[in-house]
């Protein structure tokens, strides 16, 4: 290989689109057992390698050189060979820096918790101390090495005002995991979680639920992915590239949720958005016919509303954790706020909203197949969809126009 990333696991990663969109050389992902980490190493056989989980510090004792910056954190994630010698590099402490600075994150005279004891924990540490951090505690399971417990945590240290997770925690496919609960943190400020895959793990989405400024790690991943290309190229990249790159993979991961109610247009305006796109669509209704055998009308008439809800829920969690999809859930999914949580995890959502006099009742949906029902479902359902909703697009013109609105929202500017 030339250039790559190693770990023990990569079924998550997204690095080798973001080096694609960096420069003109091959980039490949290699998972590599601890096993054969040594062999690996020994061989040399590249000429620059990024380091992730689990290997930031074991492949330390392999280098022949290594950089004041990773050698004062302890952890390298970034290895060059030049003419058979290893060279360690942390370019993930100018990423981590970035990523908080963009997301303007009151570090200065704070309480920070650090949630991990790996390589990231150790540049975290870092980071925050030279923005000026006030107090920092490393948690852990276990509480070895000085660290504390997630209970010491909550117990001691509820006046935490900065939580950041350094911890695979939440991570594809875990994605039902956390942490902590920020709830828990009264005096909480700011959250940022080093994973990037989902876009907004489920910490990040219960911290968002409190009205707490709080971001997953896609842009750190960007921003050091560029600071490690530096290093293998010799090159010195342009102002801005770390912007562009993250606006573009994030435009290309974060999935299309379309909301709204019966006959609001979903379906229709997801088709001409996949076609525009070139995005696969699912709609989500049609997933469960198809996969029951049974049309929408014969599982509520023998299994009930629940039935049908229970069998929503599965279809949910069966795509939002994929990536750059069109979704339309069927027009009552956000009745349940888990799955609201859940398609934010990846998704950004779109409230079609169509007047309730331009929504046509159909005899194949059994909450709506009336006049009179449609209007009182879109009184109840009126606050749901204004609280789920990350937009709103006006949807009582043709589906041309709706569909182009929420092409011209998602080509402008992507915010952590």
């Amino acid at each position: 290989m030339t250039y790559g990333c190693i770990a023990r696991r990569l079924g998550h990663s997204f690095s080798r689109v973001i080096h694609e969109k960096i420069g003109d050389y091959d980039y490949v992902l290699r998972e590599v057992p601890e096993a054969e980490l040594d062999s690996f190493l020994t061989a040399r056989d590249f000429r620059g390698i990024n380091v992730t989980i689990p290997y930031k510090q074991a492949v330390i004792p392999w280098l022949d050189g290594i950089d004041d910056t990773a050698r004062a954190i302890g952890a390298v994630n970034t290895v060059v060979n030049r003419e058979g010698k290893l060279y360690g590099y942390n370019t993930d402490f100018g990423g981590m820096t970035a990523q908080i600075k963009k997301m303007r994150l009151p570090i200065p005279g704070k309480k920070v918790a650090i949630l991990g004891t790996g390589g990231t924990s150790r540049t975290a540490r870092a980071v925050v101390q030279a923005l000026g951090a006030g107090e920092i505690v490393t948690v852990s399971r276990s509480g070895r090495e000085g660290a504390l417990t997630y209970s010491d945590l909550c117990a001691l240290h509820a006046d935490t005002e900065i939580l950041v997770n350094t911890t695979p925690c939440g991570m594809f496919p875990d994605t039902d995991e956390m942490p902590v609960d920020p709830a828990r943190f009264p005096q909480l400020l700011g959250v940022f979680d080093a994973v990037f895959n989902p876009l907004a793990p489920k910490l990040v989405t219960a911290a968002r639920e409190l009205g707490i400024p709080a971001a997953g790690g896609l842009y750190m991943l960007v921003a050091q992915a560029v600071l490690a290309a530096e290093h293998f190229t010799g090159k010195t990249y342009p102002d801005g590239l770390i912007d562009s790159i993250y606006r573009e993979v994030r435009r290309e991961k974060e999935n299309i949720v379309l909301i709204g109610m019966p006959g609001s247009g979903k379906t229709t305006v997801g088709n001409v958005l996949a076609e525009k796109l070139g995005r696969e669509i699912v709609d989500l209704d049609a997933w469960i016919v198809q996969q029951t055998g049974r049309e929408i009308t014969d599982i509520f008439a023998r299994e009930g509303e629940s039935g049908f809800r229970r069998l929503e829920r599965e279809a949910v969690r069966t795509f939002a954790d994929r990536t750059g999809l069109v979704l339309t859930p069927g027009g009552g999914c956000i009745l349940d706020p888990d799955n609201v949580r859940v398609l934010k995890r990846n998704g950004r959502l779109f409230w079609l909203d169509r007047a309730p006099e331009r929504l046509i009742p159909t005899d194949d949906r059994p909450l709506a197949d009336s006049v009179e029902k449609m209007r009182r479902l879109y009184e109840t359902r009126l606050p749901l969809y204004e609280a789920a909703a990350d937009v709103r697009v006006p949807g009582d013109g043709t589906v041309d126009e709706t569909a182009r609105l929420v092409t011209e929202i998602l080509e402008g500017e992507v915010q952590l």
